[in-house]
């Protein structure tokens, strides 16, 4: 399999490349949006790994350019902004996921194989569990059929969870990945058990497989099963492949 990374950060890309080719994985890398446009146009990628933020023209203008002209490749953004609109932006311009910085080179490498797996289809967009469904680009959640309206945290809330349904998340994996903190205390806690109550209310309703579950003294799983005994215990975050985040 080969993947393109395109990315102007020499750091990133080396570690990206070095831990990609680890994998078994054939890598090239454009260090500019120029050089990425041109090899993403020209070469065969089974998948490519695009930073927003690039000089001569940004991963937008990449991604709706090749896709204009016909790219199918499959690709995952890479942004440093937070901004839901910015996330949004990317994935109307074509991308088919999306990684806000820093992440954790586990779940990009999770990310680039379920891209592999799915290929380019009109669902890639979509998340779903039992009748529990979300549609990223029109930001639509539906229980039933029916709508379940959100807040914007609980919206990020749940689309982590759907993302790692039927694992445990750890609050302090919550902490990092939606509110964007590097560290767990006592008042995030709160606010994100909070946010998880509210949110359970909404989508555990009356009559309906129970999806959101607490994991006593670890954190919660998305699951249209009962936790059973042989859960395993989380580490507190996802670390690289060298024990640091990318």
């Amino acid at each position: 399999m080969r993947i393109l990374v395109v990315e102007d950060e020499s750091r990133i890309a080396n570690a990206l490349k070095e831990g990609l080719e680890a994998e078994s994985y054939e890598v090239g890398v454009a260090c500019n949006g120029n050089d990425g446009f041109l090899r993403i146009t020209t070469e065969h990628f089974d998948a490519a790994i695009l930073d927003m933020m690039l000089p001569d023209r940004d991963g937008l203008e990449i991604i709706h350019n090749a896709r204009k002209a016909g790219v199918q490749t499959p690709v995952l953004l890479l942004t440093a902004r937070s901004a839901i609109q910015d996330r949004v932006n990317g994935l109307n311009a074509g991308a088919d996921d999306y990684l806000t910085k820093p992440f954790a080179f586990v779940e990009l490498l999770a990310r680039i194989r379920a891209l592999l797996r799915r290929g380019k289809s009109a669902g890639m967009f979509d998340f779903s569990i039992a009748d529990l469904k979300m549609e990223l680009p029109t930001r639509k959640v539906t229980r039933g059929g029916s709508a379940v309206e959100l807040t914007g945290k609980e919206f990020e809330l749940l689309e982590y969870l759907l993302r790692n349904q039927r694992e445990t998340v750890a609050r302090e994996t919550l902490a990092r990945e939606v509110w964007k903190e590097t560290s767990r205390s006592p008042s995030l806690d709160n606010v994100i058990d909070v946010h998880i109550a509210r949110l359970r209310k909404k989508i555990n309703t009356d009559g309906r497989v129970k999806l959101i579950h607490t994991i006593r003294g670890v954190g919660f799983m998305l699951s249209d099963e009962e936790p059973g005994a042989r859960l395993t215990i989380p580490k507190p975050g996802a670390v690289s492949n060298s024990g640091t985040d990318v």
